[in-house]
């Protein structure tokens, strides 16, 4: 259920949401765990920057990007400096937004594993959700490599897979994977849909898709099987409306 703190109904009228946002919104409704919000502009802001993740996820898959170990990684160096461990810093003098967009618009030039497309997804939904200025605003040093990420996106941890939403991430973990290929000990994904998922270097898929092509990268001999573990990471969306809300009220 939806529970709004100010008093006021959780309706939004339809055509102000997408058919995905619609049906996140009749998912939590009926749901009976108690999502609260202060405003129905909060709850608003979070079904639209679920959209975003999605978007993101869907566009970094179609846009040729490769996937890279961090020994073989690579980015476009007019915005990004690679360091020695296969980490993307920021340039001086780039604003993040261009950066961000220059992943997604130039894919061939990028190569990297798939921790790290996850928190280039949520910058690019951050991105699409608050603008550019606020962007460039509060996200100015940024270093992309495995899980590290701005303080200004803080991601809050469930262990309840029942509870899931589209912008979701969650975690495929393959237990018995091949030491000569520890980068497929595991694949990070984002929640598309009901069970449809984009992970980076597997692409999109269902959820027995993921666990199958896991699979083939075994150790000789395996018995255990990949599977969905009980981990899901969301960004904090109240943080992120804050970040918008600042600019706002600085401007004013």
């Amino acid at each position: 259920m939806i529970v709004i703190s100010d008093g006021s109904s959780a309706e939004i009228p339809p055509r102000m949401l997408s058919e995905l946002e619609k049906k996140i919104l009749r998912q939590k409704q009926s749901s009976p765990v108690m999502y609260q919000y202060p405003s129905v502009d909060a709850l608003i802001f979070e079904l639209k920057m679920r959209t975003h993740i999605v978007e993101a996820a869907k566009a970094l898959y179609a846009s040729g990007v490769s996937f890279g170990t961090f020994s073989n990684s690579r980015a476009n160096e007019k915005y990004w400096i690679r360091t020695p461990d296969g980490g993307f810093l920021l340039r001086p003098g780039v604003q993040p937004a261009a950066a961000v967009n220059d992943i997604f618009e130039n894919g061939h030039q990028y190569a990297f594993e798939c921790a790290g497309a996850i928190i280039i997804i949520l910058y690019k939904a951050v991105l699409e959700t608050i603008g550019n200025a606020s962007f460039n605003t509060y996200f100015p040093n940024l270093f992309l490599r495995d899980w590290q990420h701005d303080q200004d996106l803080q991601l809050i941890t469930s262990n309840d897979l029942s509870e899931t939403y589209p912008g979701d991430v969650m975690y495929f973990k393959n237990p018995q994977h091949d030491p000569a290929t520890p980068e497929w000990q595991g694949e990070n994904v984002i929640k598309l849909d009901d069970n449809l998922f984009f992970g980076h270097g597997i692409g999109i898929g269902s959820g027995q898709e993921m666990i199958a092509q896991l699979n083939r990268a075994r150790a000789p001999g395996s018995t255990v099987s990949a599977y969905l573990q009980d981990l899901v990471l969301r960004p904090n969306f109240e943080i992120i409306r804050g970040i918008s809300m600042r600019e706002v009220e600085e401007v004013l």
